[in-house]
């Protein structure tokens, strides 16, 4: 008797979703505060898979050298001091200045021809220590562009040793669709077209945002704009529409190794009183009212709202092809943005 039942069709297989480790970009990342380096300290910082030394000699200036002295191999950030404007290990008392130059041993001898340290590039910006990363060991190609302070609160940072990537994290700033999805803003959108210049992205959103939770009935529509230099400097300017209230934020994503990063976010808001965009009630709120209770309460809340991408980004992986859907925001134009960024 024949066999009346139709034959089963395995089910189709479905392949992977498209997948590739992203490597160490060139550019500008974050260190820290200047502030917290006071002359004669001396710190130890993972960067981009290295062990550095970071130290401010007594005049000021700022070195950035390789962890582990080229005399005998001690690590300078576990007993180094400042000695002057160099830093001195502490196995032979050899002392090397901010570029890597050996300026004498500890036998106050001869220096050993070409004995030099491993010397980075690190600048201050707006009050920030940021350091030139380079793959093949380049210097710095163009520079982050200092910004006017007058008028405006210190910068204060929050930070997390936590897993990504800077070009994951900078991507947020045109992932239109998180921004609901995410962090509850309604009615994200763009009010110009993506602008790049070279390493500079420049973007504009407006959106309204709930005070105090998505179920707040108090809405806060702001605009914001945007400017990128590269993959580990970001700073957003904050407008919000009915209260005129300006705020600076700055987002420093900073790779410890290949697989983790110090998420480093900064906050500053313009004094009331200087403020013309301010309503005039918001006018006769003291700068040092502003500075010490207003900017502290912000960053709190900024930084809650960053921390809501972190399940994500602790469990994603990285998409190289990826199904992108109108409403997604231009992250196919960032991406090749990014790519200058990598050998």
């Amino acid at each position: 008797m024949a066999n009346s039942m139709a034959p089963v069709t395995a089910p189709r297989r479905h392949l992977p979703v498209a997948e590739e480790s992203l490597g160490r970009p060139t550019g500008w990342f974050s260190l820290g505060l200047a502030r917290d380096l006071a002359p004669g300290a001396v710190k130890t910082v993972r960067f981009f898979g290295h062990e550095l030394v970071l130290f401010r000699a007594e005049s000021g200036a700022v070195g950035l050298l390789d962890a582990h002295c080229p005399h005998l191999g001690a690590h300078m950030g576990h007993g180094g001091s400042v000695v002057g404007e160099t830093l001195r290990c502490p196995f032979h008392g050899f002392c090397f200045e901010t570029s890597g130059a050996c300026s004498e041993t500890g036998y106050k001898k001869k220096i050993p021809p070409g004995l030099r340290a491993g010397a980075w590039e690190v600048v201050e910006r707006h009050g920030v220590l940021l350091a030139w990363h380079d793959a093949e060991g380049r210097a710095s190609a163009w520079e982050v562009p200092d910004v006017d302070m007058d008028g405006w609160s210190p910068f204060l940072l929050h930070e997390w040793s936590l897993r990504g990537h800077p070009q994951e994290t900078t991507e947020n700033s045109v992932d239109v669709g998180h921004f609901a999805a995410v962090h509850g803003y309604d009615d994200a959108r763009e009010t110009s077209p993506l602008d790049l210049d070279g390493p500079t992205l420049r973007s504009n959103y407006r959106f309204a945002r709930r005070i105090g939770g998505r179920r707040s009935p108090v809405v806060a529509q702001e605009d914001i704009a945007i400017e990128v230099r590269g993959l580990g400097y970001s700073r957003v300017e904050v407008s919000d529409v009915a209260t005129g209230t300006r705020i600076r934020l700055l987002v420093l994503p900073t790779s410890e190794d290949d697989d983790n990063i110090r998420l480093r976010i900064g906050l500053s808001i313009r004094d009331y009183a200087s403020n013309d965009d301010a309503r005039p009630w918001l006018r006769l709120v003291p700068a040092a009212v502003t500075r010490r209770l207003v900017a502290p309460l912000l960053l709190k809340a900024y930084a809650g709202e960053v921390s809501q991408d972190f399940a994500v980004w602790k469990h994603k992986r990285y998409v190289a092809r990826p199904g992108l859907a109108e409403g997604d925001g231009p992250i196919g134009l960032y991406r090749r943005w990014a790519r200058q960024f990598y050998e």
